[in-house]
């Protein structure tokens, strides 16, 4: 069970300065996700982040005052801060977090929006969809407990889905009487742990989101600890987002033909850009089609632009009357760009129902949906051992029970939070961009045709996955055919 949190509510001027979500469109925005075992305080922590930079409105706080009286223990005027984000009846009553729950939360700085992650093994895939976009993880961990399996499990789905930033948040440091031996401990067990599977940028935090020691306020109860507040860094990390640096993707999500007395002939392609920039003049590849025409003019509700970049919504105008559709992508002519009709990648199965081969499916990408049969399952990751369980390719497609649950019927498939790599083919041609270079245009999801399912999240490409898939050494009889002996 959740331990109660409680701290003083704020006062009327306090509330008076809460923010608004208007107010985020205009900073820098950073998404955020929480990551942890359950119990080590994730909703607290955001509880505090937004408490403490007064993004809490004043009903709210009513609200969660009621909540924390009924519940029992608090004195008046108190708030148990994780009821900020554990909004769900079943997660108040059980203590837990089970949904994603996004929240939004700003400084003069910069905006956030935070997805609070489930901890518990069963919830994996809400935390997958939670980390899907974020641009920074905050790992928590209990400093009693240090690092947990589902801490290691976390960290591994973070580094699957390429998120670049790590912030590991040693949390509950008041029970462990803010001791540096405690800290550097786990901070260095997990710095080792991150290296080995390829996390880019972490850093260790020591707090206590109960009491707000070096959440916001830097705490005098960790002197020795010269590094950034939470917030601090959250507000100083480096976000690429230089829009000139990607290839411009742009999928298509309506062909517009309004064929009106005012505008009888117009044609215009609406989508949001998924990455780089377009401009006025620029020729582009249709695909999968291969068609190429130049932009003519770029339309927004504010009027028409020469230029636009990601994440901007548009209405693209082309030279020709060239056959585009929904799901169609323009890219750059010349610029390198994949298509073709057999998709590999790794995939998180998010289903009840176990993966079954040769399964009719819908692949969803971008805006495209297009029909597609899973061929194979080659191989499988176990998160707590860090290794990958390679299968040979299956050409004789076979079927399983998909409602069994046991894991020695079906040895090649994938059940509820696995993570394997597959291959898949589809009924027609379509982009396929690495998740690492493309992480909006490379994901992409399966789903079931019969009742809509999601079934899985996937990435195409090489992901952690490959880079933990032993390669094992050619033989001495591998060696001479090579060097052509006995040929």
């Amino acid at each position: 069970m959740t331990t109660t949190t409680t701290s003083t509510a704020p006062s009327a001027a306090s509330v008076a300065g809460a923010v608004s979500a208007s107010d985020h469109a205009h900073r820098d925005l950073l998404r955020l996700a929480t990551a942890g075992s359950v119990d080590d305080g994730k909703s607290t922590l955001i509880g505090r982040l937004l408490y403490d930079t007064k993004s809490v409105l004043a009903d709210q706080l009513s609200a969660v005052e009621r909540a924390t009286a009924a519940r029992g223990g608090a004195e008046a005027g108190t708030v148990d801060l994780a009821l900020l984000t554990d909004g769900l009846r079943a997660e108040r009553e059980q203590g837990i977090t089970i949904d994603v729950a996004y929240r939004y939360f700003s400084t003069a700085r910069r905006a956030f929006v935070l997805a609070d992650t489930p901890g518990h093994v069963q919830y994996t895939r809400n935390m997958v969809t939670g980390a899907s976009t974020a641009e920074l993880a905050i790992v928590l961990v209990d400093a009693r407990k240090g690092v947990l399996e589902q801490t290691r499990r976390h960290a591994t789905i973070t580094a699957l889905l390429g998120v670049p930033h790590v912030v590991l948040a040693v949390n509950k440091m008041d029970l462990v009487d803010f001791d540096e031996t405690v800290f550097r401990s786990i901070a260095d067990e997990f710095a080792r742990y991150a290296d080995a599977i390829g996390l880019p940028d972490v850093h260790a935090v020591p707090l206590s989101a109960l009491a707000g020691d070096n959440v916001v306020d830097r705490s005098d109860r960790t002197p020795w600890y010269d590094g950034p507040t939470l917030l601090e860094h959250l507000e100083a990390v480096p976000v690429d987002r230089d829009a000139h640096a990607e290839t411009f993707r742009f999928p298509v999500q309506v062909v517009i033909r309004p064929r009106t007395a005012e505008h009888p002939d117009y044609r215009g392609y609406a989508g949001r850009i998924a990455s780089g920039v377009v401009r006025v003049g620029d020729e582009v590849t249709v695909l999968p089609s291969g068609k190429t025409s130049t932009v003519t003019g770029i339309d927004t509700f504010d009027g028409p632009l020469d230029e636009a970049h990601a994440p901007q919504s548009v209405t693209l105008r082309l030279a020709d009357d060239v056959d585009v559709a929904r799901g169609d992508v323009l890219v750059p002519t010349g610029a390198p760009a994949t298509v073709g009709s057999d998709l590999e990648g790794t995939v998180c199965w998010l289903a009840e129902r176990r993966s079954v081969l040769g399964a009719r499916v819908l692949l969803r990408v971008g805006t495209r949906t297009v029909r597609a049969l899973l061929r194979e399952v080659n191989a499988r990751l176990d998160i707590d051992t860090q290794t990958v369980e390679v299968w040979d390719g299956i050409d004789t497609l076979h079927t399983v029970d998909a409602t069994d649950t046991s894991s020695d019927t079906a040895p090649r498939a994938l059940t509820l939070n696995a993570i394997g790599r597959v291959r898949l083919r589809l009924a027609e041609p379509v982009l396929l961009d690495d998740y690492a270079t493309h992480r909006r245009t490379g994901g992409f999801l399966l789903v079931d045709p019969a009742d809509g399912t999601t079934l899985a999240a996937g990435m195409v490409g090489p992901t952690l996955l490959d880079r933990l898939t032993p390669t094992p050494p050619p033989s001495a009889a591998d060696d001479d055919w090579l060097a052509g002996a006995g040929i």
